[in-house]
């Protein structure tokens, strides 16, 4: 069972990058498993500050082999203008692989993703407009344009003609816009399948043969887990098919569940959220403030990587952690960010929820449910003082130790490693996952 899987145990922006960019260092093959280039993760290495979308975090190690699984929706240009980017600054991307099963982002995706946002109104969902919504939705309705077509020109066109036929109906009777032309839509995924053909491949035989091999595998999440399609806060998710939680890791890879052995799950030590939705912990005050904009002239402020959006800001929500470490099955918990609550003299967890008058301690299913929630507070001191520097958890202050076993109180499962700083050397591991105890 070689396989960890790495997942965000809130609503995206937890900081995975940084953490599989960490762990790949002890793993042969790093895969990338579900959504698309509307997923950022950042990362700070000895070469600066990376944002990547579609590579997995493991490219910085040129010897590891990074796969973008059949799971993940394909944004050409996205993808082209990212491997470039990587390449122009020194990176090696010659070990990047790209699933022949992976399913394509088209040029009708991001117009319809703008255009369904803006008939929705006043209940649109706040997507990234990248158009990977409707790529999914057109991956379960077996209208979906695959990487391996990009490569196959005549069988290409033949799919084109009667997609694009369909899709610029949709566009012009159902939302007024304009029709896309079939020439210009061929030329560029001819010209796209000619730049990535190189990179294509059946990456699942890649994967089993490393397991075969028995060799380690991390498999990279994207988003968080309460934006899961089932399980999230419903409707104001991901529509990434697999899930997006750990049970979708081998199914956007093609491993057998088997192939498992362990979840990283990737929680911040408070609570960001993209878009709309319920988030019980947000804050609309000057904690919120201060949590949003710490570090932000160093470009490590709570803005989104892909769309440059303020997050939402809160407390550390303890019921919706333990409801998706639960859900995932995490074995070990990935603390990220603790650095930022130094700022604070007193700093709160929430512990429970009020919903008419009652307790509720997991996250109900009625949408209306989710909005009407209470936080019910635990207020713990804090240690104002600098901990970027800090490697070792006894080095901590006691107030930020109890913190972290507060947390570990929660969820039920031990804190391993806890980030004090965005690069890859601040962070303070109390257990190697691959091994014993440090």
């Amino acid at each position: 069972m070689p396989a960890t899987v790495v997942i965000g145990g809130q609503w995206g922006d937890e900081g995975k990058g940084r953490v599989v960019d960490f762990f790949a260092r002890d793993c042969a093959v790093i895969a990338r498993y579900s959504a698309g280039s509307n997923a950022g993760h950042t990362i700070v290495n000895e070469r600066g500050r990376f944002a990547l979308h579609l590579v997995p975090a493991g490219i910085f190690y040129g010897q590891k082999i990074c796969v973008i699984g059949n799971g993940v929706v394909i944004h050409p240009q996205a993808l082209v203008s990212e491997i470039k980017m990587l390449e122009d600054r020194g990176v090696d991307t010659t070990q990047l692989l790209v699933s022949n099963r992976a399913h394509v982002v088209m040029p009708w995706h991001p117009v319809i993703d703008k255009l369904d946002e803006q008939l929705r109104g006043e209940h649109a969902i706040g997507t990234t407009g990248t158009g990977t919504g409707p790529a999914f939705v057109d991956k379960a309705g077996r209208l979906g344009i695959r990487t391996v077509d990009l490569v196959t020109p005549e069988a290409l066109e033949q799919k084109l003609r009667f997609v694009l036929e369909y899709k610029n109906a949709v566009i012009t009777k159902l939302y007024g816009g304009e029709p896309l032309r079939y020439e210009a839509v061929r030329d560029e995924c001819h010209e796209y399948g000619e730049l990535l053909r190189p990179y294509i491949a059946d990456t699942a035989v890649v994967a089993q043969d490393a397991e075969a091999r028995g060799e380690q595998l991390l498999l990279e999440g994207a988003q968080g887990a309460l934006l899961d399609l089932d399980s999230g806060t419903y409707p104001y998710v991901t529509s990434s098919l697999p899930a997006s939680i750990a049970a979708g890791a081998c199914i956007g890879v093609g491993l057998g569940p088997r192939a498992i052995a362990r979840v990283v799950g990737v929680y911040k030590a408070y609570q960001t959220r993209v878009g709309h939705g319920p988030m019980p912990t947000e804050l609309f005050d000057a904690d919120g403030d201060a949590l949003r904009d710490h570090g932000r002239a160093q470009g490590t402020g709570e803005y989104g990587t892909t769309t440059g959006r303020p997050r939402r800001c809160g407390w550390f929500d303890g019921v919706l952690a333990r409801y998706t470490a639960r859900l995932n099955g995490v074995t070990s918990v990935a603390l990220t960010r603790l650095d930022v609550l130094a700022q604070f003299e007193r700093v709160k967890i929430c512990t429970g929820y009020e919903l008419e008058g009652q307790r509720v301690d997991t996250l109900p299913g009625a949408l209306t449910a989710m909005t009407a929630l209470e936080p019910i507070y635990e207020e713990l001191p804090g240690w104002r003082e600098e901990i970027s520097h800090v490697r070792t958890f006894g080095d901590l202050p006691p107030a930020a130790r109890a913190y972290v076993q507060r947390v570990e109180q929660l969820l039920g499962v031990p804190v391993d490693m806890i980030s004090v700083g965005p690069e890859r050397e601040q962070a303070i591991v109390t257990r190697d996952i691959f091994g014993g105890t440090l």
